[in-house]
């Protein structure tokens, strides 16, 4: 099979395209068909050795999200299945090879069928960042008529969260940094866009809910952004965390600000939710896609053979949405 690769960690130029064995799906997996790759920013950290972890495999096929066509399965698996449509999660989780390459290896749960006429390039964009928000929103319990801020509007996990929410019955405010995310996020059905930099966002969040303050917040900067969630945050209410500036941030909570508000912090990291929570998730994001209430961005799409042009500008941070490769 063709596929990118890597045997060092380090920028993107440590990728490579080459020829690698076909894999053979064993009991309870399912071999699949890569049509898209999806491209999240814990596949570069891994690719970067961000946080000084080491490489756990000696070589690496990159990526966990992905989407394509079950062409075989292994003992256990109903071969009913071969032939069905699918996306993927945490497909390099534990495992040296992602999707991508043509050919990938997953567990048959963690392929979910596409629902009838969703594409190949949206199934890419699922998955970590997908599930992370659904996680963020649930972990706490149900959030119809609920208020939710989430704190980068328009990153993978961000825009998946304001989509989700919405789906989920929440009312929603997002953040910004500037007028092109400001529209993503408006079109996404957000109700109130507020742009970090220029707005003074506890006071608007404070008008918006009648001096309520929001139930939940996903945030993806917490130690930039906790004295503003906390004055944002409800009684009793939940902030949720799923990612970081850099591995060594330290975070300061304002103590008296989150005893008096009753504050919860949570942290959320995709590849540690429990079992079933992955199984709810992929439920209702399947559920959120049938009904065209989730509808990602997609804001580069390349062929695989330009896979360190993608790795570097998901690095960049500049991309509104997900950034995909195409493999099949």
């Amino acid at each position: 099979m063709r596929a990118a690769y890597y045997d060092q960690q380090g920028d993107p130029l440590v990728l490579r395209l080459g020829e690698l064995p076909d894999p053979m799906a064993g009991p309870g997996e399912v071999r699949v068909r890569i049509a898209v790759s999806g491209l999240n920013p814990s596949d570069t950290k891994g690719r970067s050795g961000w946080g000084g972890a080491p490489m756990p495999f000696p070589r690496i096929v990159p990526h966990q999200d992905g989407s394509g066509v079950i062409e075989s399965v292994g003992p256990g698996v109903d071969p009913a299945r071969i032939g069905e449509r699918v996306w993927i999660y945490e497909a390099q989780r534990g495992r040296p090879f992602g999707t991508g390459a043509e050919l990938c290896i997953v567990p048959a749960e963690q392929a979910v069928a596409l629902p009838e006429g969703v594409s190949f390039e949206v199934g890419a964009c699922l998955g970590v960042p997908a599930m992370t928000a659904h996680r963020c929103l649930l972990a706490d319990g149900a959030i119809e008529e609920r208020w939710v801020l989430v704190q980068g509007g328009t990153g993978a996990v961000g825009l998946a969260a304001v989509m989700l929410a919405k789906y989920l019955g929440a009312r929603v405010i997002a953040t910004v940094s500037r007028e092109q995310q400001a529209r993503v996020v408006s079109a996404a059905g957000c109700d109130l866009v507020l742009n970090r930099h220029a707005d003074d966002i506890a006071s608007h969040v404070r008008e918006a809910t009648d001096g309520h303050g929001v139930d939940r917040v996903i945030d993806v900067s917490l130690a930039t952004n906790i004295a503003t969630d906390l004055a944002c945050l409800a009684t009793n209410g939940v902030i949720c965390a799923y990612a970081s500036d850099s591995a060594d941030t330290m975070l300061t909570v304002p103590f008296v600000p989150a005893l008096l508000g009753g504050a919860t912090i949570r942290w959320v990291f995709v590849y540690a939710m429990p079992h079933q929570a992955h199984l709810d998730a992929a439920r209702d994001i399947n559920a959120a896609l049938a009904s065209g209430a989730c509808r990602p961005v997609i804001g580069l799409d390349l062929p695989l053979d330009e896979i360190a042009r993608a790795h570097a500008a998901q690095d960049s941070g500049t991309v509104v949405g997900k950034i995909l490769l195409r493999v099949g």
